[in-house]
């Protein structure tokens, strides 16, 4: 028996590659946050703080994200740049995997980073930019056929993928109901029984194997409604080398493993979830199994490797601490939007790089003396009763799993034999997938045919579906000529046509086609048209040869069907937001919201179908988060996507995050599936996808207009509540009233001019909760409830009215009485808009409440508003530049609202002065000396020295302390006219008040019908007459655009006349003093 080799300790080799941005990153202007300046250093910047940088060095660092250029064939290189194109990525990790195969190393290439980051481009490529899989495979057969006489070769390939902790094989057609079992032999370790391996000869051979392969990948994506992004593909070539001249062989296990997306979900919508999803939980496992090794290595102590965790962990027990040579290529995205997750990578792959494998090299000697102990090991490992009459040097070699597993693939003649028969069964299969991919191509050529059109663009147009002439049905029946899997398509879904040259399509009866975005119920002509078949099977219809033009396939891609089913359904980037300033294109978070809102709807579509035909009973609907909800500053609050699901049964309603959506639609394809198979898909409650406890639904918000409040002003109004979808779902009505720390509402005399007067000072106000009309909620079922909260400024928590149920117009009543003891300047900012929600309460749901303990209260009992210090305000909040015409109406307004605040704080400072003055002042010439000598001493104004003192000079205009008076007295009015001249002064003022108040309600009413305006949006019409329905919408755009107008205007015109008046009286009272 020859000496076992010894092991060498190689790290995992680690490499990064930042790919370009895609499409989507481009439109929404995303900016790079990666820099390569080395072969070896990865650096990732903070978009929130440019300054804040990282630095991670690892073996390699492939800058792939500009600098290219395309050549004739396709390829993307350019020699002259920094920009590492595909042969170089080969030439570094592909040539290096096969380096240590031909040394008789095993080897293992693993794929990490986030769906769309380039890890199935580098493994697989894309047309002509070949990924390291085909490069590798094809650069083997190329050596092999240099082969030296004395020396032959063996080449197997097996391909499988892991989704939802279950293996397919994807060299055979047969799919076993819960997949391929793994199991575990004390000297093999980890394997899939029953897993196909082919025989390959050629390089032309491994293709078509993989284009088999993903082939049936494809289908099974398409049945099991599973995106491919979930899942992992392990591909494996055993590549074995017989020295005939030395009776030696070597042995090699190449492992080429794509990973799943490892996009983490929002801990907002996932935290706390019961449910998981499958391809998460390995790569969660992988991750542990990482850092326990990671640990390891670094001499930490690790009492356990997690490996048991998932399937994909134990079949890369040996790459990872084993027998192997590993290494980990760490896609990334450069975009500034995908930070996160592109800094979650650099972790995982600098965690990686600690890794110390214990790769042999798997050879075998053959001695004359040992073929027959070979044998028994053969014999012993079929029957392990045999194993323990077997020698012990025989036992000692079942403890090597690799040495073991190279010793039984020796060349012995059996083993020859089966070699060759193996070789003939394949060529006999190849001849005919030959002759079958010749007439495929044929076909091509000259008949109109789909093509299908799936997420991952690896997938994209592997299905081909033939028309041939005359008609032919298509759905999931055997007996179509056209047979269709996927969700929502039914045995005999609909019938294509092909007559004279033109090709229709008929939907059967109840069976949905969209075709180009729009559905279709009747014949329909097709010309290079998107087809979409029941809830989301797409295809891409190609027409005769004489109806195609030059356009190339990859523009018709996953995203352009979505994109353009989106403008059908009337869901557009304006629709979601406005534009930035300056540059004219949309605000990155509003272009994520909409990417976010392309991406889930054909997920929506799909867990409809799947709650139907499970009945289920359960509709979901997209909706966005904060589509028409601003903050207290008017500023607009963070949009999000949400999924909004409604019980048909009991019409119970739920609102799911994005995250908990993709959750639960995972879930409910493992049902589905189950369901198919023809399982039991009952489950117990709490583990059941489609259920949630009854919860609290948010209906909409109300912004009520503070800005009264700050001039001590009652204010009385009724509000509309508006949804998610900017509509109205009820009406508020409501007062803010402010009062003294009794309770006492105050007057029109407590009214005052400028709220800065009010800084420092206590502010008491009552928040008045009168009722609530037309309640949607309600209406659509009667015995649900509602409750309303609010926040007042710095208040740790929300306040909730008492529950209203089962009534559509609730009558609350409710009021409370908050107090800020000094007013600061943050809390004089704060009004401007309250906030106020309304919450749907359903049969069995837990009531919102506050606790009191929570809440700061005044000796009175009344709730403190202000609880914080006075702060400055910073200038960094700013709106923006790009407002629309209306809006600059309103802000003209507001600066001459502040012009006259500032004439008549300076007014009523004046009018303060004179009635302290005259309140300590006597009759006589006592009080015209202390007047006077009020008036030298006041920094007087213009109004006071030309109508008071008209006799003093110029020069005189600051008087000091020492000028005489004498002679003086005469020409000063009397006490008593002074006295007269204030209380008509005061009469002006109040005058004034009353016209601000007039003028502020009106500005209020033109804010609620500017509000109603933006979110008044064109209907989504169905049936194509788009002429017919935009009239009636374009006439009421129409007149709420002349209302707006007339009520600016009117408001106006009535504010200058009351000014013009008071100042026309003022003027006649001055000339009458004079």
């Amino acid at each position: 028996m020859m000496k076992m080799p010894m092991p060498s300790i190689d790290s995992v080799k680690v490499a990064v590659r930042v790919r370009p941005f895609s499409q989507r990153e481009k439109n929404s202007g995303s900016k790079c946050v990666i820099s390569m300046h080395s072969r070896t250093t990865t650096t990732i910047q903070d978009p929130k703080n440019p300054e804040r940088v990282r630095i991670f060095t690892f073996d390699l660092a492939y800058w792939s994200h500009n600098g290219f250029q395309r050549d004739k064939d396709g390829v993307l290189s350019d020699p002259s740049s920094n920009f590492a194109g595909q042969r170089d990525v080969f030439h570094d990790l592909g040539r290096g995997i096969l380096d240590n195969a031909w040394q008789g190393y095993n080897a293992t290439l693993l794929a990490y980073g986030q769906t769309g980051s380039g890890k199935s481009y580098s493994m697989i490529g894309f047309g002509a930019n070949k990924g390291i899989v085909p490069n590798a495979c094809e650069e083997l057969f190329q050596a092999i056929e240099n082969r030296e006489k004395n020396q032959e070769y063996q080449v197997t390939f097996n391909m499988l993928e892991i989704h939802n902790e279950e293996v397919r094989d994807l060299l055979s057609r047969t799919k076993k109901p819960g997949g391929l079992k793994v199991r575990e032999d004390q000297q093999l370790g980890f394997y899939v029984d029953g897993l196909k391996s082919a025989p390959c000869e050629s390089y032309a051979q491994i293709e078509r194997l993989m284009e088999q392969g993903t082939k049936i990948r494809t289908t099974a994506s398409t049945n099991m409604n599973a995106s491919s992004s979930l899942s992992h593909m392990v591909i494996t070539i055993q590549f074995k080398q017989i020295f005939l001249d030395r009776d030696l062989t070597k042995q090699s296990s190449i492992n080429l493993v794509d990973l799943a997306g490892s996009e983490r979900q929002k801990s907002s919508g996932s935290e706390g979830d019961r449910l998981r999803e499958g391809s998460r939980l390995s790569l969660t496992s992988l991750g542990k199994v990482i850092s326990a090794l990671a640990d390891a290595a670094m001499g930490k102590k690790v009492l356990h490797i997690p490996y048991r965790d998932s399937i994909l962990t134990k079949l890369l027990q040996s790459a990872l601490g084993g027998n192997s040579r590993t290494t980990l290529i760490a896609a990334i995205s450069p975009a500034d939007i995908r930070c996160e997750e592109t800094l979650s990578t650099l972790k995982y792959a600098e965690r990686a790089k600690n890794i110390q494998n214990r790769a042999v090299v798997n050879t075998c000697k053959l001695m004359r003396a040992s073929r027959t102990e070979n044998n028994k090991l053969l014999l012993g490992y079929g029957n392990p009763r045999m194993v323990g009459k077997l020698s012990q040097e025989s036992k000692l070699s079942l403890k090597q799993p690799a040495y073991f597993l190279a010793e039984n693939h020796c060349g012995t003649p059996t083993a020859q034999m089966s070699w060759a028969h193996q070789l003939d069964q394949a060529r006999e299969e190849w001849g005919q997938q030959f002759m079958a991919i010749a007439q495929e191509w044929q076909m091509m050529k000259t008949l109109p045919h789909l093509l299908n059109v799936n997420e991952d663009p690896q997938l994209t147009r592997v299905l081909k579906y033939f028309i041939h002439t005359g008609s032919c049905d298509a759905g999931q029946a055997a007996s179509n000529t056209i047979t269709l899997q996927g969700l929502g398509i039914l045995d005999k879904h609909a019938s294509f046509t092909n007559l004279d040259g033109k090709v229709t399509v008929t939907p059967y009866s109840k069976c949905k086609v969209v075709v180009n975005g729009v559905p279709i119920t009747m014949k329909t002509k097709l010309h290079w048209d998107r087809i979409i078949l029941g809830s989301n099977s797409a295809y891409l219809y190609i027409g005769f040869p004489s109806e195609r033009g030059s356009e190339h396939l990859s523009r018709f891609d996953y995203d352009f069907f979505q994109l353009g089913r989106a403008a059908v359904e009337g869901v557009s980037v304006d629709k979601l937001g406005s534009t930035n300033s300056g540059d004219g294109k949309a605000d990155p978070s509003v272009l994520a919201v909409f990417q976010d809102y392309i991406k889930l709807m054909p997920l929506i579509a799909e867990a409809n179908q799947m709650s139907e035909e499970l009945k289920k009973g359960l509709k979901m609907e997209l909706k966005v988060k904060n589509l028409a909800s601003s903050d207290s500053r008017d500023y607009d609050l963070q949009k999000e996507v949400m999924v909004k699901v409604t019980s048909q049964r009991t019409h119970e309603v739920w609102i799911w995050s994005k995250a908990k959506f993709i959750s639960r639609k995972f879930l409910m394809e493992e049902r589905y599936q189950r369901f198919l198979d023809g399982g039991d898909t009952h489950v117990a409650q709490e583990v059941n996808p489609f259920w949630d406890p009854v919860e609290v639904v948010h209906l909409g918000s109300a912004h009520v207009w503070l800005q009264s409040l700050a001039y001590c002003m009652k204010f009385e109004k009724q509000v509309e509540f508006l949804n998610c979808d900017g509509l109205e779902e009820a009406v508020l009505h409501i007062h803010i009233t402010p009062c003294s720390a009794t309770g006492q509402a105050q007057g029109e005399e407590d009214v005052v001019i400028d709220p800065l007067e009010l800084l420092g000072k206590r502010i008491d106000f009552q928040i008045h909760i009168v009722r609530c009309l037309g309640i949607k909620l309600l209406k659509e079922d009667a015995n649900r409830g509602i409750q309303v909260g609010y926040r007042i400024y710095d208040l740790p928590n929300t306040l909730y009215t008492k529950p209203v149920w089962k009534i559509v117009n609730p009558q609350i009543e409710e009021t409370v009485q908050s107090a800020a003891l000094n007013a600061s300047q943050e809390f004089l900012n704060y009004l401007q808009t309250l906030i106020v929600d309304l919450w749907g309460l359903q049969e069995g749901c837990a009531e919102l409440s506050c606790s009191p303990q929570d809440l700061m209260v005044t000796g009175e009992g009344h709730i403190m508003g202000d609880t914080k210090k006075t702060t400055v305000m910073g200038t960094g909040q700013t709106t923006s530049n790009q407002v629309s015409e209306l809006y600059l109406k309103l802000l003209k307004l507001e600066q001459e609202m502040e012009l006259l605040r500032n004439i008549n704080r300076a007014l009523r400072e004046e009018n303060v002065l004179l009635k302290e003055s005259l309140v300590k002042t006597g009759s006589g010439q006592q009080g015209e000396q202390l007047l006077k000598s009020w008036l030298f001493s006041l920094p007087l104004n213009s109004y006071i020295w030309e109508v008071l003192l008209p006799s003093f000079s110029t020069a005189a205009h600051k008087p000091s302390s020492t000028l005489k008076i004498t002679g003086m007295a005469a020409q000063l009015p009397s006490a008593k006219d002074i006295y007269q001249m204030c209380a008509q002064r005061a009469s002006y003022d109040g005058e004034l008040a009353k016209a601000l108040k007039v003028f502020y309600q009106s500005m209020n009413g033109a804010r609620g019908q500017f509000l109603r305006l933006g979110h008044y949006t064109p209907p989504v019409n169905q049936e194509g007459d788009d002429d017919q329905m935009l009239r009636p919408f374009i006439h009421q755009r129409s007149q709420m655009l002349k209302n707006f107008g007339d009520l600016l205007e009117s408001s106006l015109r009535k504010l200058k006349n009351d000014v013009a008046r008071i100042v026309k009286n003022k003027r006649e009272c001055l000339l009458h003093i004079k």
